[in-house]
This record gives structure tokens, C-alpha cells and sequence, in this order.
């Protein structure tokens, strides 16, 4: 739990720095007014986001929640790992994909939510599914959770608001029109680039940590490696059109589930999965623990 921590003050300095795109933009649109609108917003935004950053999350993926009825054997690997971790145990929702993949989401540990989609479970067998699942809960245990869809949520409006300039040129008389055209349209390609390398940056710290962590928890690394590299062959494959339509949701997943190169460097949206599997493969866990027996994959 050190490294997840270790991380936090360098997140806050990037959420800040979302935050000063945000008003930068707003100032540049109308002034010192527009400064303050800004302002106003993000707060608004991030008070939005904090109370309900996972309902927004789900229903944008059409997630349903599960239940020990449902799907016994998914939830019975949840709460074991969940307390192992010392976690209340979060909701189980399912995605409907056929992309596999999954993503965590909460203000904190006792309003969390942990969602797989369906491919997922197609796909990988119980213990590669325990290895995500761990992964998960350690986001939920370090409040990535809150943290990454917070910026999510910031990164997705300075996108929006860039497109703003233009609503307030066709006011203004001709002699502004021309230089603040240009103006606009420097702010409406920079700033929402610069609000995603902020996010990226956020999600690649936050990975590594987690899949330290969920290796612990969960008592298996290799499992984890065999997951991660399951996911991102399969990701490659298959589309996920709702990420698509919403790429500032991107880093919530485990496996970026947008089109994505394989250089691995401070702006990747995730590191790459090779590097990702190296640093498991080096991991010492004392006692690797069984979750369920059965090693098939999941229909």
C-alpha cells in the first residue's frame, strides 16, 4: 500500500493542473469573468463527480448490477478477495461487451462498484478473473477510484468548453473576431490535449501500483500477466463503441480499450502491457492462494 501512496501528492498537483486548464480556458473565452465561470464550474463539477462519479460511470456503459444468484461464482471471488484486501465488498455489475474488460468505480471503499463485462468472462478462467478483480479492489483500496473519475469528468468538460469560443466570436465586433479567431482555435486544439497527456499521465502511475497490489491480493501475478495479456490481444480485435464515444473514461479500464501504439511513456493512457507483465514476473508471493478450482474459462 506504500507505492499507492506515494502517488498521491503527485495526483493532486495533476488534478490541479486540470483544474488550471479549466480556468485558463474560461479566461481566455471571456475574461476574468470567464475565469470565475470556470472556476465555479469545475467546482460544481468535481462536487458532481464526488457524490456520483459511479452511478455516472455505469449508466454510460449500460452496466447491470449482479448478484450472488446472478452470477455465484464471480460475487464468491469478489468477497473472498474483498476481504482479503479488507475491503466492504464493492457491488458486481456486468457489462454487456463482448470486448473483455473491466474497471472500478466509487467515492470510496463502502460506495464502490466493480464492473466486468461479458467477454471478460468468456474469456479468461477463474483465476485470471480473481487476478483482475484483485487489481480492481486495489484502486478501490488507494481511492483511485474517486481520483480517476473525477479527472475523467475535467478532462471530458475542458473538451467542451474549448468548443465555447466560438458561441461568444460571432458577438464580438470585426476587429476582434480575427485575432480572437485564432486565439479560439489555438485553445480548442491545445487545451483538451492538454487536459488528456494531465489524465494519461494520472492512469499509467496509478496501474503499475494496482497490479503490484492485486498480485498480493489476489496470491497470484502470473495469473494477473495471463489476464492483462489475454485482455489487450482481444482488445485489438474487438471495438468497445461506447469508450470510443467517451475516450476521457478511458483510464478507468484495466487495458485501454480504445486503439492505442506501444510506446510507454509519461502520456500513454496505460503503460504497455509488456512492461506491466515484466515488473509482475518479478514479484515474490510467499503463498499463492486458489480461488476457485475450476481453471476453465467462463461461459
Amino acid at each position: 500500500m506504500a507505492n499507492l501512496k506515494m502517488n498521491n501528492p503527485r495526483t493532486f498537483i495533476l488534478i490541479a493542473v486540470i483544474a488550471g486548464l479549466f480556468i485558463a480556458i474560461g479566461h481566455l473565452i471571456a475574461g476574468p469573468r470567464g475565469a470565475l465561470f470556470a472556476l465555479v464550474l469545475a467546482g460544481l463539477m468535481n462536487f458532481y463527480a464526488y457524490w456520483n462519479s459511479d452511478k455516472l460511470v455505469l449508466r454510460m456503459y449500460g452496466a447491470q448490477e449482479s448478484s450472488a444468484q446472478t452470477h455465484p461464482d464471480l460475487y464468491r471471488i469478489v468477497q473472498t478477495l474483498a476481504q482479503r484486501a479488507d475491503l466492504p465488498t464493492p457491488r458486481v455489475y456486468i457489462i454487456d461487451s463482448d470486448q473483455p474488460n473491466a474497471f472500478a468505480t466509487g467515492r470510496n471503499p463502502d460506495h464502490a462498484a466493480v464492473a466486468v463485462s461479458t467477454g471478460l468472462l468468456r474469456l479468461l478462467d477463474s483465476q485470471e478473473i480473481a487476478g483482475v478483480i484483485a487489481h480492481e479492489l486495489a484502486h478501490i483500496a488507494n481511492r483511485d477510484t474517486l481520483t480517476m473519475t473525477i479527472t475523467a469528468t475535467l478532462a471530458g468538460a475542458i473538451g467542451y468548453l474549448a468548443q465555447l469560443p466560438f458561441l461568444f466570436t460571432s458577438h464580438r465586433s470585426d476587429n476582434h473576431k480575427s485575432h480572437g479567431a485564432i486565439v479560439h482555435l489555438i485553445v480548442m486544439i491545445l487545451a483538451p490535449m492538454a487536459a488528456m497527456l494531465v489524465q494519461m499521465a494520472i492512469s499509467r502511475t496509478r496501474e503499475y501500483s494496482a497490479d503490484a497490489i492485486g498480485a498480493h491480493i489476489c496470491g497470484d501475478p502470473k495469473a494477473l500477466a495471463s489476464a492483462l495479456r489475454k485482455i489487450e490481444q482481444a482488445t485489438h480485435r474487438i471495438d468497445n463503441p461506447i469508450a470510443e464515444e467517451n475516450p476521457a473514461t478511458a483510464h478507468l479500464f484495466i487495458i485501454n480499450p480504445l486503439v492505442h501504439g506501444g510506446m510507454d511513456n509519461l502520456f500513454s493512457t496505460h503503460p504497455t502491457t509488456a512492461n506491466r507483465i515484466k515488473r509482475l514476473s518479478h514479484l515474490e508471493i510467499n503463498q499463492p492462494k486458489t480461488i476457485i478450482k475450476n481453471k476453465g474459462p467462463w461461459g
